[in-house]
């Protein structure tokens, strides 16, 4: 809980990755601390969405042609791979169980070599559907038979509570000036000076609060 007696449900999500990470072979390669965690805002049907750092043609900051750079974002002077929106429909009336999976379904998303782009394998263009599911559920199954239920228990608060938000939002890139690529049209860096804490309301199904 936070001094406000609001917990910090990005730590919550956070401990879950981290979890998660010592649990799962197929997580082991996840570092949750070069992850940014964040409530976004409403995009169609979707929970979340993870957005990588770095583009998948060159895996670095800079597209091959060079014409193309991402944001740097960093915390406490650490480099994030990736940024996760946590979006409307995560925080109301979803179950703990519908919260977790979630959460996996945005760490399997991430490349195998944690390197700030997404495992091309696992996009939903290539796994569409029920292929999808038949691949990525056996996962969750595991992980909630194994979940702390301290953990599950976090995940099914009820009320408000304080999640990082975007008070200045990364482009998902900006152009390199060929003229004068040391001053780029946009903020190439991003820190907590562009981020705060706001609340979240947390909306849950009275038969999974605790």
């Amino acid at each position: 809980m936070t001094r406000t007696g609001r917990p910090n449900l990005g730590k919550t999500i956070k401990a879950v990755m981290r979890d998660a990470a010592r649990r799962l072979p197929e997580f082991a390669h996840i570092d949750a601390s070069r992850i940014l965690i964040v409530a976004g805002e409403a995009r169609r049907a979707s929970r979340a969405t993870v957005r990588p750092m770095c583009f998948a043609d060159s895996r670095t900051r800079f597209s091959l042609d060079g014409k193309r750079a991402k944001p740097i974002v960093q915390l406490r002077g650490t480099q994030m791979l990736y940024v996760v929106a946590f979006r409307p429909r995560f925080f109301m009336r979803s179950t703990p169980e519908q919260r977790v999976e979630t959460i996996l379904h945005e760490l399997w998303h991430m490349a195998q070599e944690f390197d700030g782009t997404l495992h091309r394998a696992r996009r939903h263009a290539v796994l569409p559907g029920q292929r999808f599911h038949d691949v990525f559920q056996p996962l969750v199954k595991r992980y909630l038979s194994a979940v702390p239920p301290k953990l599950l228990a976090a995940l099914a608060f009820h009320g408000e509570g304080i999640m990082r938000h975007w008070l200045e939002r990364p482009a998902p890139f900006f152009h390199v000036d060929g003229r004068n690529p040391s001053k780029p049209a946009r903020r190439p860096i991003f820190t907590e000076a562009q981020l705060f804490y706001g609340p979240v309301k947390m909306i849950t199904p009275d038969a999974w609060r605790h």
